[in-house]
């Protein structure tokens, strides 16, 4: 998802506004947009999920200052999670803490997270592919526990409350009016088993932060705003199960004279009337260079001559689109004595086969004006 909002007014707080506010404000969020409780809105989902990844940065007195001093670029690759691409359920369990047994209590994760980060590359690198080396951090396993969350010589204990099964039954409503349900347990959330003595490295959660560095290839033909999926580049799972991916997000800068229509590319051009009335040969820029292009005599402004193959590759197919280059034909804002003297000669000389179309237009008008009859 990658939301390009601020992420306060996501929340709907002040910058100022102190964790308990923060926290309050996203519980309210998450379970108002809930899917469980907006079925079939993908507009309810996105802002679920946008609520989540605002409330990961907010939450994190890291990661905000570095938000607040940075924007949005401050916690690129600082290991924010990719929630579009997260079960809402997975999302409850990240925050468990906050919600209790709401929608079930969630279920125990089994992959492991994925994360989010960004590229920034030209439109010439999109044209041809690039590679770029991310850095960013992830939480792995603890160095000093190995991931178990106990200290060493120490072992996790089957959960007294669930008694080991990882799930409890609890009452849906007024005593056994709605019957019962089967949640999550929320002390071990889960697992089965909780930690005695924990680790003071993890603080018991297995898990501490790490920088990591990896080559990533960008295909030729990318588009602005995809994803480039690094499989088993995120968070490792619980109970030793498969790590999560990194979604690497692509951003392609403007380019200072093409412009991108799908695969072709379009360049505005501008020339002058005089090159436009006798014609002309002028030089384009185009993604390897410049090609050179015939204006033909009587040349229209918005006209639109092709150069075939010199677009964008399909991302898909390799096939390249082309690039469209549309005339502008400037008028001069100022003219010397001798200038405006052979402008009005020539103004003298038009006639209908100089300038038919607005001889028709005007005529047409006139017509129209007066109230004449034209059908």
């Amino acid at each position: 998802m990658a939301t390009n909002r601020d992420y306060y007014e996501v929340l709907g707080v002040e910058r100022d506004a102190s964790p308990d506010v923060v926290k309050k404000s996203y519980r309210k969020l998450a379970l108002k947009f809930h899917p469980d409780r907006n079925q079939g809105d993908a507009g309810a989902e996105s802002r679920f999920k946008e609520a989540a990844e605002a409330y990961e940065v907010l939450s994190d007195p890291e990661k905000r200052q570095r938000y607040d001093r940075y924007g949005h670029a401050g916690v690129n690759g600082a290991g924010v999670h990719d929630f579009s691409n997260m079960g809402a359920d997975d999302i409850f369990s990240m925050f468990g803490d906050l919600f209790g047994g709401a929608f079930g209590g969630g279920r125990s994760r089994r992959r492991g997270a994925d994360l989010q980060t960004r590229i920034e590359i030209t439109l010439e690198e999109a044209a041809v592919g690039a590679e770029r080396e991310i850095n960013y951090q992830r939480n792995d396993f603890c160095d000093t526990c190995a991931g178990t969350g106990a200290a060493p010589g120490s072992k996790k204990q089957n959960c007294p409350t669930c008694g080991g099964y990882g799930q409890v039954e609890q009452a849906a409503g007024f005593g056994s009016i709605f019957g019962r349900v089967v949640t999550t347990c929320p002390a071990c959330h889960g697992q089965g088993a909780v930690v005695v003595s924990p680790c003071k490295n993890c603080r018991g959660t297995g898990r501490s932060p790490r920088e990591r560095a990896v080559s990533v290839k960008v295909p030729a033909g990318i588009h602005d705003g995809q994803a480039i999926r690094v499989r088993g580049e995120g968070e490792p799972g619980e109970n030793n199960s498969s790590r999560g991916d990194l979604h690497c997000y692509v951003t392609v800068k403007p380019h200072e004279f093409l412009e991108r229509h799908d695969n072709d590319l379009v360049c505005r051009v501008p020339i002058t009337f005089t090159q436009a009335a006798l014609g002309a040969k002028i030089d384009v820029p185009t993604l390897t260079g410049k090609a050179e292009v015939s204006v033909p005599r009587g040349t229209q402004s918005a006209q639109v001559f092709r150069l075939a193959g010199a677009g964008m590759p399909d991302l898909r197919t390799g096939r390249r689109g082309d690039e469209l280059v549309q005339i502008t034909v400037e008028v001069p804002r100022k003219l010397n004595k001798r200038q405006s003297e052979l402008l009005r000669e020539f103004a003298e000389s038009e006639d209908a086969a100089v300038a038919p179309e607005s001889k028709s237009f005007f005529e047409k008008m006139i017509h129209y004006i007066a109230g004449d009859d034209q059908s």
